[in-house]
């Protein structure tokens, strides 16, 4: 009897080995075809459309969200259209509005915020970051005896090739690698293989650290930031008194005000956008550097940041981040000199617009009921909003036309625009060009450019309210519909709303809100102004188009 439980015990166990053996096989067979089917969606497609899939599919979560969670109580419930237009503006962080932000209860305020936080910018790259992570099959081995005597030697090993004394020698900024060889010959295809192992293993884990710094820089600005905000809140009493009458929490409006801010998307979860915080100076000029470091700016703060690092730790990995930023192929990482000349255009951009902007606008009715600082203090925190942040302290209805050309320009200017002298641009021209004469393609000849789209989409708006401009041409002009799909494709979200006192005839059923101009569209006109922020999203990828067409 006990031969036979023993026997039993022993085929029970081999089964139950052999059971886990093939499901380990199972797994292991399931997890590398999704790895596989990963690989090939991220870096066989082409990059612009798994990012408009990434952006599609979040605002169509994001309006599945908001629809699914109940408006604030004593508000109308928004129209299917205007959720998802609302939804697709947090996602592309462009804050173009048709309803008031009042109506949207604190649960569905927390979904807009976690919107604008995976659609912003910062976020999307990092995104990228751990993406561009994959291509290692596996994390290469590094040899740590390597990295040591790189960081001791620096630019002080300098080996020639010889049979007895093999130099692996690869140029990476002010790093060299130099390893002796053993006594033992080793032929050159062998160094070879290590030196390309050992390079793959510094651009691994310098891709890594990267990836580490961007978070810990996305989520430091964002506690610091959303601290400082609600601190601000909480002893100021007029900005306190106005969240509790408008029944705003202090925490949200603060998460949800730093990160729309840093995101520079513009969305405020006040009615009035920070019109009603005009005379709070202090909460503006906490604002404005969020909107610099989280756009115009990034790229120059980040290779401070990485710089200060480097000093710091000594590290390797953020040495080779600043020799070699090209080869990081991370968009935001620019060289020292176009980050200085970057700084030096955001700056000089802004300082030309404060100066234009106050000499037209400060005895104006737009600055009615302010003191000089508070003057001083809106101008900035306005002309600072005008590149791709939105947010407002005017009514820009208001402004002079003068000053909305001035912000329709800044609209459409590409966030890293900057001013470089010719001389530093020498090398990059050659090199863009024969990348471009390599790659061009049927495509690029036929596409236009991004000017081209924009007066295509103003026309198709124009032809689609044709009617309400003839009936309203007050508030239904080229100039206010210019105004509004340019702050779409810019991800800006500037509007010049609507005014029933603007209408040539005077109806009692019209009522102000304090919603954009798209409010009063159609419905065709919103979907236009859908595909226009979600072309503005990504238009990275449509900055060369247009270069087979010549004007002469």
């Amino acid at each position: 009897m006990s031969n036979t439980i023993i026997c039993f015990g022993r085929k029970l166990e081999h089964f139950s080995s052999t059971s886990r053996s093939k499901l380990s096989c199972f797994n292991q067979s399931y997890r590398g075809l999704i790895s596989t089917c990963f690989r090939f969606l991220v870096f066989r497609v082409n990059p612009f459309w798994v990012q408009l899939a990434y952006f599609i599919v979040l605002s169509l979560v994001g309006f599945g969200a908001l629809k699914m969670s109940k408006p604030k109580s004593g508000s109308v419930s928004p129209k299917s259209i205007d959720v998802f237009f609302t939804s697709v503006s947090a996602t592309t962080v462009s804050s173009m509005s048709t309803v008031e932000m009042e109506v949207f209860s604190n649960t569905q305020l927390i979904i807009i915020t976690i919107l604008m936080l995976v659609g912003g910018e910062v976020f999307t790259s990092m995104l990228g970051l751990l993406l561009g992570r994959f291509r290692f099959e596996t994390p290469p081995s590094f040899d740590g005896d390597i990295v040591n005597s790189i960081s001791n030697r620096g630019l002080q090993s300098d080996y020639s090739l010889t049979s007895k004394n093999i130099a692996q020698e690869v140029e990476l900024g002010r790093i060299t690698f130099s390893a002796l060889a053993n006594e033992k010959p080793i032929n050159d295809l062998e160094s070879n293989k290590n030196l390309t192992s050992d390079i793959k293993s510094l651009k691994y884990k310098a891709t890594r650290c990267l990836g580490y710094l961007v978070f810990g820089y996305l989520l430091v600005v964002h506690a610091v930031g959303s601290s400082l905000v609600s601190m601000y809140v909480s002893l100021v009493s007029s900005a306190r008194k106005t969240l509790k009458t408008k029944g705003i929490d202090i925490r949200t409006f603060s998460f949800f005000t730093v990160v729309s801010t840093f995101a520079n998307c513009g969305f405020v979860p006040t009615n009035e956008n920070m019109i009603v915080f005009k005379k709070n100076s202090g909460l503006l000029l906490l604002l404005i550097p969020q909107i610099l470091i989280g756009n115009t700016l990034y790229p120059a703060c980040l290779r401070a940041l990485i710089w200060v690092f480097d000093k710091m730790t000594k590290k390797v990995e953020f040495s080779y981040i600043l020799k070699n930023w090209k080869e990081m192929g991370y968009s935001h990482l620019l060289s020292s000199v176009h980050s200085c000349f970057l700084a030096a255009t955001v700056f000089g951009l802004t300082l030309v617009q404060f100066i234009l902007f106050c000499s037209m606008e400060w005895n104006s009715e737009t600055m009615d009921g302010f003191s000089s600082y508070q003057k001083v203090v809106g101008s900035l925190f306005q002309v600072v909003n005008s590149r791709y942040a939105g947010e407002s302290v005017v009514d820009l209805s208001t402004i002079s036309s003068a000053i909305l050309v001035l912000f329709v320009v800044m609209m459409y200017l590409p966030p890293y625009t900057s001013f470089i002298p010719t001389k530093y641009q020498k090398k990059e021209i050659e090199k863009g060009s024969q990348n471009e004469s390599a790659g061009k393609s049927i495509l690029d000849c036929v596409l236009f450019s991004q000017l081209s789209y924009l007066a295509i989409f103003i026309i198709l708006i124009c032809i689609s309210e044709r009617q309400k401009l003839k009936e309203d041409p007050l508030n239904f002009n080229v100039l206010n519909i210019t105004i509004e799909v340019v702050s779409a494709y810019g991800n800006v979200g500037f509007s010049t709303g609507y005014s029933c006192k603007r209408r040539l005839k005077g109806e009692q059923w019209c009522t102000d809100s304090c919603a954009g101009f798209a409010g009063r569209w159609s419905n065709t006109g919103k979907f236009i102004l859908i595909v226009v922020m979600f072309f503005g999203r990504l238009k990275n990828f449509s900055f060369k188009c247009g270069k087979a067409w010549k004007l002469s």
